[in-house]
């Protein structure tokens, strides 16, 4: 079984008289990580999908939910974005019922978000998981392997069934990415145009790694630039995409309101333009490559919650940086080559006006270097 980044951690907050919440994308593996953190112990299992769920949840009162749970010490609702008024819920159980346990998962961040916040304040844990990680897999199964499958990676990307049934990834991507994906934002009343929908994401993944105009998106998808931002940020908000914003300080020609998109999962991306030729055969490597390190190490970074912030870095010159990193003390500057004959250089209009950021070229070489956590690594040693 593949051991995740956040299972000890959440097995740490168990009992500690607040609620637990587990974010993440359709098929994350949010129940099968709850399910290794409470195995063995005895819990009341509840559905959000389901119908009698969300009738026993909705509008309750303690004595009810009391009778339901029974002597259950550890209530576990899936897909809790699915309850009405959930927050509420979640509340009565923490207040009412100190002496159990409720863990709660979520595969749309604004709706679960949105009706936990003001009533869970100071009353909930609250955790992201996204699909596996580069980080992960070294840790499963040593850098060496996952080294040498980092080529399948980009192509088929990191869901949990993608990695756990090689042989059948073609199919199942599509299914994921043609139904479970968008199960949550084709339930919004936003949503309202499904074909809009494809459109923008086709147009989105054949521009990773360029910087984005929603006009221009607007205009390719038969829209406006509105619709397209609102669809992006819904996009975002169920983990589908994230944006990358412009790095901008002290030089006067620096692109200031520029975004560049990426997908949370390269095989998703893959999926949606129907591309699953090997990297001999493709012309967009380079773009994957850039897709693959941005999503790696965003995971990263916020497995092990540290104050980062990420951006591109570009002029109107069109020179250009793929990611800069911000720290509180720190500027780092990094550029994504998949061959390691090429021979990049940074643009001294940013080395001389940042002369104290750090530079480095990150390559399929040095990769661990960037994607993995190294303290107490036996595998990286």
């Amino acid at each position: 079984m593949i051991i995740r980044n956040l299972q000890s951690i959440i097995q740490s907050r168990l009992f500690k008289g607040k609620a637990i919440l587990v974010f993440g994308p359709r098929q994350s593996g949010k129940s099968t990580l709850v399910e290794a953190i409470l195995k063995g112990k005895d819990i009341f299992y509840l559905n959000g999908d389901d119908a009698d769920t969300r009738d026993i949840l909705t509008n309750t009162t303690a004595t009810k939910l009391k009778a339901y749970f029974g002597n259950h010490k550890i209530i576990f609702i899936d897909e809790a974005q699915r309850v009405p008024n959930i927050g509420l819920t979640l509340k009565l159980i923490t207040d009412q019922m100190k002496d159990i346990q409720v863990i709660a998962t979520g595969s749309s961040a604004f709706e679960l978000s949105s009706q936990v916040n003001e009533p869970l304040t100071g009353r909930k844990y609250e955790f992201m998981l996204y699909p596996l990680s580069f980080n992960e897999m070294v840790q499963h199964h040593g850098l060496l392997e996952e080294k040498r499958l980092i080529e399948h990676r980009l192509i088929y990307g990191y869901y949990p069934e993608i990695v756990t049934k090689p042989g059948e990834e073609r199919e199942l991507l599509k299914l994921l990415s043609d139904s479970y994906l968008y199960k949550d934002l084709l339930m919004l009343e936003q949503i309202k145009k499904p074909l809009l929908l494809s459109k923008l994401l086709k147009a989105l993944a054949l521009q990773v790694g360029n910087e984005i105009s929603y006009h221009e998106i607007a205009q390719t998808t038969g829209s406006d630039s509105k619709t397209v931002d609102k669809y992006i940020d819904l996009l975002e908000k169920t983990f589908v995409v994230f944006r990358l914003p412009a790095f901008s300080r002290n030089v006067r020609n620096e692109i200031k309101k520029g975004k560049k998109v990426y997908f949370y999962d390269c095989g998703i991306r893959n999926a949606i333009i129907d591309n699953f030729k090997p990297l001999t055969s493709r012309t967009d490597t380079g773009a994957l490559w850039e897709n693959f390190l941005m999503s790696e190490r965003m995971k990263l970074i916020r497995y092990q919650n540290l104050s980062t912030s990420q951006f591109f870095w570009r002029t109107t010159q069109q020179q250009e940086i793929d990611l800069i990193e911000e720290t509180s003390d720190q500027l780092a500057a990094f550029e994504f080559k998949w061959s390691k004959n090429e021979k990049p250089r940074f643009p001294e209009t940013f080395t001389a006006n940042y002369p104290g950021a750090t530079t480095q070229i990150i390559s399929p070489e040095n990769v661990e270097e960037f994607l993995v956590e190294h303290s107490g690594n036996p595998h990286i040693d």
